[in-house]
């Protein structure tokens, strides 16, 4: 058995250079490669935390009990994770059989060329972003021995019930805020016993204008990214817990692309590996497992898309298209271009037509009565309304509208409502977290059955009313 596993490292070892080389052929460009082979108990802890080194959070413990238990189960398999860092680390599971890992790794070659050369990923910096990682971790972990591990879990709780509500086009405004308080304009300066003093004496602001605060309208513009703004403005935050704060919202705009291009990259990987394994020496054995594994990745779901499939479907249709209005060639290049400058939305939008949606059977469904049925076939609706269901990556778009309602420093969050209500059990839950971090009432702004309705948190009773 040992002598078989070593003669499948050293196949691996000879094919990955290989493949590597015939991915240059192709024009792919991706960062310097680092391939492991680990277990499954590491696989799917990386799965669950999202990365190889990351702060300890009991929701990640919960996700890998789901995902090894659906493994051990012989439910679902993870047969690799690749994180999106300069060099490029790619974890194959062991448990995979050497054809397996062979096109697996063909595949992480398509991913590390799509993070490095899409637009959306090109925010982010993944020079070093594993270690920065770890070095959160570390600091995490030292606030628990200072603070108390029920302490910071719990205030990291308050954070991750809302870390997906950052703005992904305002990066820079980090620099900005710096800038400002470099420049005197007037912010508390936190972790001081004398913070509310320097609230209270407005006269001391040094901004030409005075405060968007003083001057009425606070914020000015309606905020998208919430973290931010409490960041800035959240009273009594201990100097550990902006650091959290920061550190989780990094984090989203790290993850953030990845969501942006669910779709593409999973099909522009499935594309790439499924040309590369063409160009290798396979055996008829090889050949046919790879055959059927491939098919595995792009079957069809019934229940909803399988990004594999649809995106290999839609990369692979633009060529044919280019090709032949264009010449021999000129598909090829449209995809490059594609997979450089699109995201999801973009990508369907603007390249899922009307024989794709009939060729890959897709349709909308809802539940009447008791039985669920196809509602809707026509292809524009069907492409519309997952280019709807894919804005802001699926999470609703929610505002901070006014940070000092009713001049008591409440915090008042507006739903820009798109058709799709909120679940009221999460939203109610999830006031409550925001009331923690902001440590004043909070109150949302939504829609039910197209009524507006608010909700609210005071610290001790949650209330609605309609509005």
């Amino acid at each position: 058995m040992a002598d078989q596993v070593l003669e499948e490292l050293k196949q691996l070892e000879t094919a990955i250079p290989q493949m590597i080389e015939i991915a240059g052929n192709f024009k792919l460009d991706f960062y310097p490669m680092r391939f492991e082979i680990c277990p499954s108990e590491i696989i799917y802890t990386f799965g669950a935390y999202g990365m190889p080194t990351r702060y300890t959070h009991w929701s990640f413990g919960k996700s890998y009990h789901r995902m090894k238990t659906q493994y051990d189960y012989n439910l679902s398999r993870i047969y690799e994770m690749v994180i999106n860092s300069n060099p490029c680390y790619a974890f194959l599971l062991d448990g995979n059989s050497i054809i397996q890992n062979k096109m697996v790794a063909a595949h992480v070659l398509g991913h590390c060329d799509f993070f490095k050369n899409n637009i959306y990923f090109s925010f982010t910096n993944p020079k070093d972003v594993v270690e920065s990682m770890a070095v959160a971790a570390d600091r995490f972990r030292n606030y628990e021995m200072v603070h108390g591990q029920q302490k910071v879990e719990a205030f990291v709780d308050d954070v991750m019930a809302i870390q997906e509500h950052i703005d992904p086009h305002n990066l820079i405004r980090g620099k900005n805020r710096e800038k400002k308080e470099k420049d005197g304009c007037c912010k508390r300066t936190s972790g001081t016993p004398y913070d509310d003093l320097w609230e209270l004496d407005h006269s001391r602001c040094d901004c030409k204008g005075g405060c968007s605060r003083e001057k009425g309208k606070f914020p000015e513009q309606p905020e998208k990214d919430i973290l931010l703004f409490i960041m800035e403005n959240a009273r009594e935050m201990e100097e550990w817990q902006l650091d959290i704060l920061s550190t989780l919202r990094d984090e989203m705009f790290y993850f953030w692309p990845q969501m942006q291009t669910k779709i593409m990259n999973e099909g522009w990987a499935t594309y790439w590996h499924l040309r590369i394994m063409r160009e290798m020496d396979l055996t008829e054995a090889e050949t046919i497992e790879f055959g059927k594994m491939h098919a595995g990745v792009v079957i069809p779901s019934r229940n909803s898309i399988n990004p594999y499939h649809v995106g290999l479907k839609i990369f692979e249709d633009i060529e044919k298209r280019w090709d032949k209005e264009l010449g021999e060639g000129a598909g090829r290049e449209k995809i490059f271009e594609v997979r450089e400058m699109d995201n999801d939305i973009s990508f369907l939008r603007n390249y899922l037509t009307k024989e794709l949606v009939e060729e890959l059977d897709l349709y909308l469904y809802r539940k009447i009565g008791h039985e669920w049925k196809i509602v809707e076939k026509q292809w524009e609706k069907v492409r519309d309304y997952l280019v709807h269901n894919l804005t802001n990556v699926g999470f609703p778009t929610i505002v901070v509208e006014d940070g000092d309602f009713g001049k008591r420093g409440e915090m008042y969050l507006r739903h820009l409502f798109e058709d799709r209500e909120l679940n009221i059990p999460y939203l109610e839950k999830t006031l409550v977290h925001v009331y923690r971090l902001w440590k004043r009432p909070v109150h949302l702004e939504t829609k039910i059955d197209n009524k507006s309705v608010l909700f609210s948190y005071d610290g001790e009773k949650a209330s609605k009313k309609f509005i």
